[in-house]
């Protein structure tokens, strides 16, 4: 048996221990020094799932999962009951006839900001556009289109919204810095100002998508592809302000980096945990003996099978290495 197979076997064993034993508990104070697997066989699973958004109180997280080239993603919902359990992940209220992803919520957790292809009018989807909803007591009310002075007739991606309501996002415009970058959209007078691409200290002329920036604005975390030191697939980068509260040049993130794609980044309310998406896989490139149906089935159905998983990690330990740099 290769190592690479030993490697796999040896997850797969690890995660059915997991899911007989704790599939339900989750413990957030015991993330972990260095990327790993999040809720391995709860969470993460055998789907793809990305996207994820911790509530403010830390009773409700909300990630997205897609099917196979993306053909319909929509946003999951699952919340903490009693002696630290949690609910098998449902579709949100909201959510399910089209596709709906990339939830973020407000620093009051208030709010919940989406990408999404629902019409404003009709019953056909359109272009992604960036959606809001609101709690209405304990439940989610009806989702609300942000309105032309944010979604155009391109696709509009992945927000976040700060403190002071102004929106992050990532489009595809002709007055971008590159292929596909970061625009923020200032809140003044209780409305949004016409979306403005941010600097080169964030955006190059390659890609640059899926920022989570700090509810205070004073760092931001996004993926960027197509620069001189990613791995290949897409990486995770952060900007921080200096005292003068401009952005300073974003650095890699080697720590978190894979030959994956590693993406979707957002961080706990309370600073201390870093979330992201990455398709990293143990999947073999090749046997010492001739394979059988039956392992590649379980390798298809295996949590590390190079669709996407949520993973965690101390942010704490990811700003010291921001910072010593």
């Amino acid at each position: 048996m290769t190592c690479l197979r030993r490697i796999f076997f040896s997850t797969l064993l690890a995660a059915t221990t997991i899911f007989s034993t704790a599939q339900q508990k989750i413990k957030f104070e015991d993330a972990p020094p260095s990327p790993q697997v999040f809720a391995e066989t709860f969470i993460s699973t055998s789907l793809n799932e990305r996207d994820f958004a911790l509530s403010p109180d830390g009773t409700e997280l909300y990630f997205t999962i897609t099917l196979p080239q993306s053909a319909f993603q929509t946003i999951v919902v699952s919340k903490q009951e009693k002696k630290g359990k949690w609910s098998k992940p449902e579709v949100v209220s909201f959510a399910g006839n089209f596709s709906d992803l990339e939830p973020a919520l407000s620093a009051d957790g208030k709010k919940l900001y989406f990408a999404s292809n629902r019409p404003v009018m009709g019953n056909l989807p359109k272009d992604f556009d960036i959606w809001v909803v609101e709690r209405v007591g304990k439940k989610w009310g009806e989702p609300k289109n942000l309105g032309a002075s944010i979604n155009t007739k391109s696709d509009e991606f992945y927000p976040s919204i700060a403190k002071s309501g102004n929106l992050y996002f990532t489009a595809q415009y002709n007055d971008g810095v590159g292929h596909e970058d970061i625009y923020m959209a200032a809140w003044k007078n209780n409305a949004y100002e016409n979306p403005v691409p941010m600097d080169s200290a964030i955006n190059s002329k390659g890609y640059e998508f899926n920022a989570f920036v700090d509810p205070d604005e004073q760092f931001i975390l996004f993926t960027g592809y197509g620069r001189k030191d990613d791995s290949g697939r897409g990486d995770l980068y952060m900007s921080v302000k200096n005292s003068n509260g401009e952005w300073q040049p974003a650095k890699n993130l080697k720590l978190l980096n894979s030959t994956s794609l590693d993406y979707c980044p957002s961080v706990s309310p309370d600073k201390k945990i870093l979330f992201f998406t990455s398709e990293r896989s143990v999947l073999p490139t090749s046997f010492e003996r001739p394979t059988s149906y039956t392992t590649i089935k379980e390798l298809n159905n295996s949590v590390l099978n190079s669709k996407g998983n949520i993973y965690w990690v101390l942010f704490e330990n990811v700003m010291n290495v921001v910072q010593s740099d």
